[in-house]
């Protein structure tokens, strides 16, 4: 399969007037060839990597938190349809049971892709090792202190792909975790009341990640920096919810200003995403949507019902440059799970994870490990 005159965008956040050329399910080459008669005609369109979703608990009613492989196969199929060909099954603050349900059926679809579906790069394991103070829509009844066993027994199941760990420093056994578990995997700092000094303390035993950020964590003063001042100085990476409702659309634009190539866009999406407003169900708590919002019976906002690829079309219409909202869903998020080469980049060896986009960023044609998909 080729790819002609299409404008290309590279890791280094260029782009380029190339041809790509696929085989065997990677990309091949990468240059101005001479295109077979065939080959899909790109020109007038970007030609991008497909997107990486580090952060995203479900999609078209299912939930990773289900614990089944059918489950983890609806959401794969749904956001490959979207434009995100890569995504890490997040969970929820649960009980060690339903984690390792999970962890096992993640290990089961890695091992056995499905066809024309977005696939699995591991686990985010989002709790239970959270604040209670700041759980968000995080469940208090399952939130237990840092337990490095308690991981490890969930990332053996899994086959070890769990991918990052959360944790609010401050936490009893915490700074000890952090030593330990980011020996195996990222450490996120996540749900948390963490002051300045708390957090820079948890960057230098091992942390180098921050989730959602703004969100379930003190506000960035110029007295108060907090976890988002401490990230500025010292995280490699920060995720981003840009769906313009968890972060005010000038505070998106800030922060990349702030982070430059260290932000990656994430949806935090639940079950809820491409469904219609109602009543669903996050981490065994009661989640309401209205006008595309999803809420705690509290009223507190939950997850997001928006996709990857809608919440990279709305970053650019805040104002980010388009070159920093491509590489905050493509080569950034693949370099902060230890990624790239793999996925996230348009470059020889590279999966043949490829969006053809037109200029309002709309997929005209998706393909997933070599395969045009269906749409």
């Amino acid at each position: 399969m080729q790819i002609k005159n299409g404008t290309a965008f590279f890791k280094d956040g260029s782009f380029g007037k190339t041809n790509v050329s696929i085989n065997h399910g990677k990309i091949s080459d990468v240059s101005s060839f001479a295109p077979e008669a065939d080959a899909i005609d790109a020109e007038g369109m970007y030609v991008v990597p497909g997107y990486i979703d580090l952060h995203i608990h479900g999609a078209d009613g299912s939930d990773c938190c289900d614990g089944t492989v059918g489950a983890l196969d609806i959401m794969a199929a749904h956001l490959a349809k979207q434009g995100v060909t890569s995504f890490c099954a997040t969970t929820m603050t649960l009980g060690e049971d339903v984690l390792s349900e999970v962890a096992e059926a993640v290990k089961t679809r890695m091992a056995d892709p499905a066809e024309y579906s977005a696939k699995i790069c591991g686990i985010n394991m989002e709790g239970p090792f959270v604040s209670k103070a700041k759980r968000g829509a995080q469940n208090e009844k399952f939130i237990v202190n840092p337990d490095y066993d308690f991981f490890s027994r969930v990332n053996e199941k899994s086959g070890y792909h769990v991918k990052l760990i959360d944790v609010a420093p401050e936490l009893d056994g915490a700074m000890e975790f952090i030593q330990k578990a980011s020996k195996d995997c990222v450490v996120s700092i996540a749900h948390t009341q963490a002051d300045y000094d708390t957090a820079v303390a948890a960057f230098k035993n091992g942390a180098s990640h921050v989730t959602h950020l703004y969100n379930a964590m003190p506000a960035f003063t110029h007295r108060a920096p907090g976890v988002i001042g401490a990230a500025a100085e010292h995280t490699r990476y920060v995720e981003l919810i840009c769906d313009g409702i968890h972060v005010h659309p000038a505070v998106v634009k800030a922060t990349f200003a702030m982070f430059g190539d260290r932000v990656c866009i994430i949806s935090d999406a639940m079950k809820a995403c491409g469904l219609p407003d109602g009543e669903y169900e996050l981490g065994k708590q009661a989640v309401f949507v209205r006008n595309g919002c999803a809420y705690l019976a509290n009223g507190s906002i939950a997850a997001s019902t928006t996709n990857l690829a809608e919440c990279v079309r709305r970053t650019v219409k805040f104002g980010v440059p388009l070159e920093a909202a491509l590489k905050a869903a493509t080569i950034n998020p693949a370099r902060a799970i230890g990624e790239e080469g793999r996925i996230g980049s348009i470059e020889t060896g590279a999966e043949a994870d490829i969006l053809i986009l037109d200029k309002e960023l709309h997929p005209k044609t998706i393909i997933v490990g070599g395969k045009i998909l269906p749409m």
